[in-house]
Order: C-alpha cells, then sequence, then structure tokens
C-alpha cells in the first residue's frame, strides 16, 4: 500500500471519560510508554483545563523521554483553555466546537455566527500562541452538512492543519461516514480529514475504517475502546487492521496485550476471551470443517498468525469434530485407527465432549481411543 493512515490513541482522554475510571500519573507515564512502542502517531494527552490531573507532570514527561512522539491536547475554544496548554509547552492542540444547531442552540443557547467566531477566534489566538491547531467537529454526524463544509473550509483558511469530524452519539454506519468524509474532501484543499467514532451501536471501528478508505488520514482510537457509553474504536483493532490487512508498517502489535492487560485492571474491565486481537480463545476451534482446513494450512481459517499478537492457536476435539479432523489429530498423538472403525470412534468423542460439557483435551482423547 502506498497510503500511510494514521492513529490518534484518546486513551488519556477519552479514555479517562469513562465512568469509575482514574490514571495516576505512574498509570498515564506507563500508558505513554506502551503507546510510544505501539507506533500510534499521536497522543492525546488530555484536556487543556485547570482541572485535568498531573497534566504539567505528564507533558514535561512525555515531551523529554519521547521527543518525537506527537502529543496534543484537546481543548475547547475558550481563551483561558487555550492559554493554559500553551503555558504547559503543548505544541499541538485540538481544538473543539459543535457544529450540530442542537449542541448550539439547545446546549449552547448560541447561533451559527458565534460559533463561527467563536472558533476562528480560537485558532488565531492558538497559533499566536505557538501551537499547530486542529478543529474537531462536535456532533457533525447530525449538523447540517452545508454548515459543516463551510465551518471546514473556514477553519482550514483560518490555518488549522487538521478537521476532525467527531459522531458524537455513534448515529453514523460505515456507508454514512463514506458519504460524510468524501463531502468534506469536496471543500478542503491541504488540511487533513480525521474522525471520531463512538460505538453506540457497534460500528465504531467500522466506521473509522470506512472513513481511512473514503479520504480520511487520521482516525482516533483508545485501548479495549474505552470512552463515553459504549466508547469509541477500539485501538487494538485499528492498529491490527491497519498492520495485517493493510499490511501497513510501523506498528508494534505484540505490544497491544500487554497495554490492553494494564488497562483492564484498572479499569476493572477484563479482557473478554474472544475479543478481537486480545482475547485468549480468539485462535481455539472445535468445528469440524475448520478444524480438518486449519490442521493442514492454517491460513485457510486465520486471518493471520495467533503469533503475531502473543495468541496460541488452540485446536479442539469436542462435540463438534469429524471424521478428519479427529484422524488427524489422533495421528499427530501417534495412534493409528482403521477406517472401519472411524465412525464408531467419532460417535465415541462426541458423546465423550457432550457429557462433560466441552471439548476434550490430549490425554482424555487418547484414554477414550485406546
Amino acid at each position: 500500500m502506498t497510503e500511510i493512515y494514521k492513529i490518534v490513541d484518546t486513551t488519556l482522554r477519552e479514555g479517562e471519560q469513562t465512568p469509575g475510571v482514574q490514571f495516576s500519573l505512574e498509570d498515564k507515564k506507563q500508558i505513554v510508554d506502551s503507546l510510544a512502542q505501539i507506533g500510534v502517531h499521536e497522543v492525546e494527552l488530555g484536556i487543556a483545563s485547570h482541572l485535568s490531573s498531573c497534566l504539567p507532570q505528564l507533558i514535561a514527561y512525555a515531551s523529554s523521554t519521547y521527543p518525537e512522539l506527537n502529543c496534543s491536547l484537546w481543548s475547547r475554544c475558550r481563551e483561558e483553555d487555550i492559554r493554559y496548554a500553551a503555558s504547559l509547552g503543548t505544541r499541538r492542540i485540538s481544538l473543539s466546537i459543535p457544529v450540530s444547531d442542537r449542541h448550539i442552540v439547545t446546549k449552547m443557547e448560541k447561533d451559527r455566527i458565534w460559533v463561527e467566531k467563536y472558533m476562528l477566534d480560537g485558532i488565531h489566538l492558538a497559533l499566536s500562541l505557538g501551537m499547530a491547531v486542529a478543529v474537531g467537529f462536535e456532533d457533525s454526524s447530525r449538523a447540517d452538512i452545508r454548515f459543516l463544509q463551510h465551518m471546514s473550509s473556514q477553519a482550514e483558511k483560518a490555518g488549522a492543519w487538521r478537521v476532525r469530524l467527531a459522531d458524537t452519539v455513534g448515529i453514523l454506519s460505515p456507508g454514512k461516514t463514506a458519504k460524510l468524509v468524501a463531502s468534506l474532501a469536496e471543500v478542503l484543499k491541504k488540511a487533513e480529514i480525521g474522525v471520531h467514532t463512538h460505538n453506540d451501536f457497534g460500528m465504531a471501528t467500522g466506521n473509522a475504517i470506512a472513513a481511512f478508505e473514503n479520504g480520511a488520514a487520521w482516525a482516533d482510537g483508545a485501548i479495549l475502546g474505552l470512552g463515553e457509553r459504549t466508547g469509541c474504536a477500539r485501538l487494538e483493532e485499528l492498529v491490527a487492521y491497519l498492520s495485517f490487512a493493510c499490511e501497513q508498517p510501523g506498528f508494534n502489535v505484540r505490544e497491544l496485550k500487554t497495554l490492553a492487560n494494564f488497562v483492564a485492571d484498572i479499569a476493572n474491565e477484563p479482557v473478554e476471551s474472544r475479543h478481537p486481537i486480545l482475547g485468549e480463545a480468539i485462535f481455539a476451534c472445535e468445528t469440524g470443517l475448520h478444524l480438518q482446513g486449519l490442521l493442514k494450512d492454517p491460513q485457510t481459517y486465520e486471518p493471520y498468525s495467533p503469533e503475531l499478537v502473543g495468541a496460541e492457536r488452540k485446536l479442539m476435539i469436542g462435540a463438534k469434530s469429524g471424521r478428519s479432523a479427529i484422524r488427524l489429530q489422533l495421528n499427530r498423538l501417534g495412534i493409528e485407527l482403521a477406517d472401519d472403525d472411524m465412525d464408531k470412534w467419532v460417535l465415541a468423542v462426541r458423546d465423550a465432549a457432550r457429557a462433560k460439557g466441552r471439548a476434550l483435551s490430549d490425554a482424555e482423547l487418547i484414554a477414550l481411543c485406546r
């Protein structure tokens, strides 16, 4: 591939907005360490506010330890917040502004004219303080498309290098995401497009990939998909998909599991056994047809090798296994059975597995067949 898609990790900003989740300074440092090893292109360290815990120390640590790592702060367009970000030595700031009438009128009690001026004043101030400015449009998925295009164009003209579309309530589908991103690509000349997708209908990662495929250069992700409500796109899924399916270089995928387990302990959210990329059972198989293929060539039913994510292939003989799979597994265990006996042994294996309510271990299989 020639296109390089870029990831903003937002575990320390969006992820910490998960109810009940709070990271200490040492936690945050360790998360930054892992993210630097994984190879994300930008780390959102938090929110530009005096109320954000340990922000000065975290920025100092990240800039001194990883001077080449792009770090940013999320910020409202408030002058106070922008100046605070600059005082901390922030090099990259992401200004957030609502663009849907629901947010502009109902939440902020303002109008479109006010919002545009508020955004432009924020961009000009941040630029004057020496920061690179990205602009994030809150509730883009429910905004009037012409107003969204206008705001994007104005942000670019004012000096914003990236425009980020936020699907704040997670109502986009991959098809709708594609159209939304394409509509911005029509009006932007230099500014890069990013997306921040939420997972309310389980499509956050799919929407992020759809955005990449239709003109976006950036997508946000958080480890384990942490965030408000059902969270946002999962960092582990984005990194693994770009690395394996798109063959994009530069990622250390194995580090994802280390980071995920660390964050899962803090968040008290154990990684489920079939969690994509991270789960312990994602390469377990019992179905006869699949087992037959896997035993002959793992690529028949695996999108990537288990070793790439620190996982193990578990070929399980049980109630759903067939003749070929059972024969191959028995042969691997040094047991040869006559063709005439196979139907009998298949039934015996399936009955034994049903009785135990699980697949049989190698020892149980050997004992049964002998």
